[in-house]
């Protein structure tokens, strides 16, 4: 949904921030360039399977839960391999000793794990199974929020986006056990993402990496 834009720039600056610069004063361009930014470090389309192997448990497979259902897709892309495995499972102090179905990425599936730019203690440099990269398609709108005491100027900004998918999105069964994936995809062009931005002195930063 697009963003109204109830006041001009000029008023807003004159409002929120009581004077904008020229460099970085709102506007779709201005905010263009910190959405680019963004995505250039932190536009990957990942599944959040991070660690791996991946062990699926017989119950697992039994009740059709996420891994049960999805490895199996990326073994048949040749994307993961499987073994047997034995493992001791600890269920609340009693250790279990079973068999397991054990997921490793090939050589094929090894080239979509990336590691995610930023984050800080045990997410720093951590990994993560990624289905495509996402770009700036266009700025849609833009709404400012008013600083917290002593806080920054925030900016929420919404747009639409390109992707780059991996080949193996296009599989049905791909589609079928990844939704969000799937959605995303097709998304794009015309699905409206968001970003808040805060105000600092090298520009409009990324809200959600304050900190980093």
């Amino acid at each position: 949904m697009t963003i109204p834009r109830i006041l001009s720039s000029a008023a807003l600056c004159v409002l929120a921030l009581g004077a904008c610069s020229s460099a970085d004063a709102p506007s779709d361009a201005v905010f263009g360039t910190a959405v680019r930014s963004y995505l250039a470090q932190h536009g990957d389309l990942c599944l959040g399977k991070s660690r791996w192997p991946i062990d699926v448990t017989q119950h697992e497979i039994d009740v059709g839960g996420r891994n049960a259902r999805q490895m199996p897709v990326l073994e048949r892309l040749g994307l993961v391999s499987s073994s047997v495995a034995e493992v001791d499972v600890d269920d609340e102090g009693t250790l279990h000793h079973m068999k397991v179905r054990r997921f490793a990425l090939t050589d094929a599936g090894l080239k979509y794990y990336l590691t995610r730019a930023g984050g800080s203690g045990a997410a720093a440099g951590q990994g993560d199974f990624c289905a495509g990269h996402l770009s700036l398609d266009r700025v849609v709108g833009w709404k400012l929020g008013p600083p917290g005491e002593g806080g920054p100027q925030r900016a929420v900004v919404s747009y639409t986006y390109t992707i780059d998918p991996a080949p193996w999105t296009a599989d049905a069964e791909v589609q079928r056990v990844f939704p969000v994936v799937a959605g995303v995809v097709r998304g794009a062009g015309t699905a409206q993402l968001e970003e808040s931005f805060r105000r600092t002195k090298d520009g409009w930063v990324p809200a959600d990496l304050e900190g980093i």
